[in-house]
């Protein structure tokens, strides 16, 4: 008999393994848990809600708003109040020229490879519009509405999802806002001077440089008078200096020793020294040696 004792990754086995219980194997289960600091949260989503209002970025995207009339798409809340059928919503979606996003959304269905057609996910499609809406004025029931239309979801403005705004990490995400939820926004994320109601001292992030051209601003004439002259016109002092072997390179050889030069001219150390022949040993010396 086997019995299974779940232990997280964060407790000891010594508690299981001191149970003393044949046949007992041990499985851990690991909790993988990625959590980011609120604040690079706070800063994707405000990032995200911008970008969702450049032009060029929704169409790089892939979405259809050629016959938008403008973005961001503010739709008139009175418009979504009491909208429940999912054909008056996709009306609704037609009128504010929304219609070629959700076709392109339903060309885009096709059969996903691998096993993940075995695993409840058989089908894969584009992502259509998002529509946010303020659950407070403009109630819930929209949400039974758009709920059955391809690509088209739905979210309160309060609880805004960053996989939502930016799927897959791309940035350009067609949004519909209702006139509450769009008047909402400044008291969520207030503004980059008035603080937020909602997120406490939260502030909007403001660019630092308002012109990103630095070769501009250096080069400006507001910049270069107020600059000092650079010092050393003749020669610039290195940080370092690599070391060179004055044996092989001659004007280290010459900063070292001045006479080189001149010993190098006179050819001192390359003439050759006479030697004469050795005078034979004394007679005296020999009959010493070879005495007893």
């Amino acid at each position: 008999m086997q019995i299974w004792s779940n232990v997280r990754s964060h407790e000891s086995l010594a508690k299981v393994a001191s149970k003393g219980q044949r046949g007992t194997e041990v499985r851990v289960s690991v909790v993988c848990e990625n959590k980011v600091l609120i604040c690079p949260r706070r800063f994707a989503v405000a990032s995200a809600l911008a970008a969702s209002s450049v032009p060029a970025l929704l169409l790089s995207r892939g979405h259809r708003i050629e016959t938008v009339p403008e973005v961001p798409l503010v739709v008139s809340s009175d418009a979504v109040k009491g909208l429940v059928k999912t054909q008056a919503a996709v009306s609704l979606l037609k009128a504010v020229g929304a219609g070629p996003d959700v076709v392109k959304v339903q060309k885009s269905r096709k059969l996903r490879a691998g096993k993940g057609k075995m695993r409840g996910r058989r089908y894969r499609m584009r992502r259509g519009p998002l529509v946010v809406y303020n659950p407070e004025s403009d109630g819930k029931e929209l949400v039974r509405a758009f709920r059955n239309i391809p690509g088209v979801e739905t979210s309160p403005v309060t609880a805004l999802n960053l996989l939502q705004l930016a799927p897959g990490g791309h940035l350009g995400r067609f949004i519909i806002w209702t006139s509450d939820a769009f008047k909402a926004l400044d008291d969520i994320y207030g503004s980059t001077s008035e603080a937020s109601s909602y997120k406490k001292d939260f502030l909007l992030p403001s660019n630092l440089v308002s012109n990103a051209d630095i070769n501009r601003l250096i080069n400006s004439s507001e910049i270069q008078s107020v600059l000092r002259e650079p010092k050393g016109y003749a020669f610039t002092k290195r940080t370092s200096v690599q070391k060179k072997n004055p044996l092989r390179n001659r004007q280290v050889l010459l900063r070292l020793n001045p006479y080189a030069a001149q010993y190098s001219k006179d050819k001192v150390g390359q003439t050759g020294v006479e030697h004469k022949k050795p005078e034979p040993v004394a007679a005296k010396f020999t009959e010493v040696l070879h005495e007893n």
